[in-house]
């Protein structure tokens, strides 16, 4: 009677899964690699950074931020407020400045606003069809 060798299988069985699994590990790694050369050549870093370097700066900087967690901080509260602060300054003041001028022009005119005294010249507009019939009347 012969004892069948169950060492020298488990060895075979071993050996064929360690070869499968570093077969499938090999796999992985070249589609990982062919996935990031892809993403690479799509996003185009390296040119982006020859172009903008200051602009990727900045870019890294604020992903850097953002993902170590810097957005519900007082820092970034008070950076939003000033930011908010200038941009307001910079878009309203202006739009409130032509209007406050533009009120005080009207008021100076006795009243009329700016866009009758535009019509008045013009034809079809009504103070010129009024000058027009006035004009008649000293001919006849």
């Amino acid at each position: 009677m012969h004892k069948p060798d169950t060492e020298n299988d488990d060895v075979r069985t071993i050996g064929e899964r360690v070869e499968r699994v570093s077969d499938s590990a090999h796999e992985a790694w070249t589609q990982t690699r062919g996935a990031f050369s892809d993403l690479k050549d799509a996003i185009d870093l390296e040119g982006r950074v020859t172009r903008h370097p200051y602009g990727t700066i900045a870019a890294a900087l604020g992903l850097g931020y953002v993902l170590g967690g810097g957005i519900f901080t007082k820092l970034t509260s008070r950076i939003v407020r000033l930011g908010l602060r200038i941009g307001l300054r910079v878009a309203v003041v202006p739009m409130l400045t032509d209007q406050i001028v533009g009120l005080a022009e009207t008021l100076a005119r006795g009243g009329t606003s700016a866009a009758q005294e535009r019509g008045k010249g013009q034809p079809g507009s009504k103070a010129h069809e009024g000058s027009k019939r006035h004009e008649g009347s000293k001919r006849t």
